[in-house]
């Protein structure tokens, strides 16, 4: 702390990302990167706009971008609201969205961790949601919100770090019997088996969705996030914008993203193997005994009854296995386990095995 920090810095408790090893040695399964290198027409259209147009800003509205995600989901282009990854995205519309005096927003209590960030960030009144016993959304505890106390709900789907996904249909009766409410659908994990919202934007007025390039097009390095949204959400999210940083895409990231969708075949032979490989994950795990959630996400998150989860994630660490503990309520005892390749799926299930071997827990 410093004497010339601002009064509120100092109440701050900022989002703690997944540990980034700084050498090479470990097999990497804690912070659900794509397995697989961006697709080759990305690279090359990123190599082409470093050679040509650095010298030059960005389109500071990326509408280029924009037109390219609106032919790819079939909604016009001023539904798409681009960002400097889905977080910047997220940090847009808690400002401009959801900060209404004497109201609260929903969000889970078992969720992504950014939410709660950005709320006190923003000083925003809240309520975590309990999950229920199931670690599922029980999408009732939304519908019975008082329009008159909540301004915005928001929860990702499929949830984080659960994996685990609700209906299409249960968002639908969440926006009808919520009109007054705005319900923002966060679907950075949405590719690898839920249910996209998307379809229900040019029904719904109050519905936004967000979407990332970090997950399932494997351009975690980039920072491309983006919400859709019917515009006269999205163009408070732009004020907003214009008001911090009106040029948050830069130009290497805009042909990047462009070319991921683009190349759409690379998206769907790599999404397909980490699902492949992440039920093969979930059948071998249960195999030793583990208890593993449904998951539509390119993670599973498991517990193991006979072995303390922070013990085993350290144990994981000195075979140069990287996996995500949680020392929050209700998940101490679970373990976020991104899907990596078939090969690092094999090493993580031979480790495991070795490991409860060694302490003499068997798969009963």
């Amino acid at each position: 702390m410093s004497k010339f920090w601002s009064d509120f810095v100092q109440e701050l408790k900022p989002y703690v990302p997944g540990e980034q090893p700084k050498d090479g040695e470990y097999i990497k399964l804690n912070t659900n990167e794509s397995p697989f290198d961006p697709s080759p027409v990305v690279i090359d259209a990123i190599r082409q706009e470093v050679e040509e147009n650095l010298r030059l800003y960005p389109d500071p509205e990326s509408d280029r971008l924009r037109e390219v995600i609106g032919r790819y989901y079939d909604i016009p282009a001023d539904f798409v609201f681009p960002g400097n990854g889905s977080d910047e995205v997220l940090a847009h519309l808690f400002h401009a969205l959801f900060k209404h005096k004497g109201k609260k927003i929903l969000f889970p209590d078992i969720t992504y961790s950014f939410y709660r960030v950005y709320a006190k960030l923003y000083d925003l009144d809240f309520e975590a949601v309990a999950l229920n016993s199931q670690f599922e959304i029980d999408i009732n505890d939304y519908i019975n919100a008082s329009s008159e106390e909540v301004c915005g709900i928001i929860f990702p789907n499929p949830n984080a770090p659960t994996g685990i996904a609700v209906s299409l249909e249960q968002i639908e009766q969440l926006l009808q019997a919520q009109p007054d409410i705005v319900v923002a659908i966060d679907e950075a994990y949405v590719d690898f088996g839920a249910d996209s919202a998307v379809s229900l934007l040019e029904k719904y007025d109050n519905l936004i969705v967000l979407q990332t390039l970090s997950k399932s097009r494997s351009l975690a390095g980039l920072r491309v996030g983006f919400a859709m949204a019917q515009p006269h959400l999205l163009q408070a999210l732009v004020r907003v914008k214009n008001s911090f940083n009106s040029y948050p895409l830069d130009r290497l990231a805009q042909v990047g993203a462009i070319a991921a969708f683009e190349d759409d075949a690379y998206f769907e032979q790599t999404r397909q193997e980490i699902i492949t490989s992440r039920e093969f994950v979930s059948q071998e795990l249960a195999g030793l005994g583990f208890v593993v959630l449904p998951s539509k996400t390119n993670f599973v998150f498991v517990s193991h009854p006979r072995i303390d989860a922070a013990v085993l994630s350290a144990q994981l660490r000195q075979h140069l296995v990287l996996v995500r503990h949680f020392d929050q309520s209700r998940i101490s005892q679970y373990l976020r386990i991104t899907i990596g390749t078939r090969k690092q799926c094999e090493v993580l299930i031979k480790t495991l095995s070795e490991i409860l071997t060694s302490t003499n827990i068997g798969s009963e």
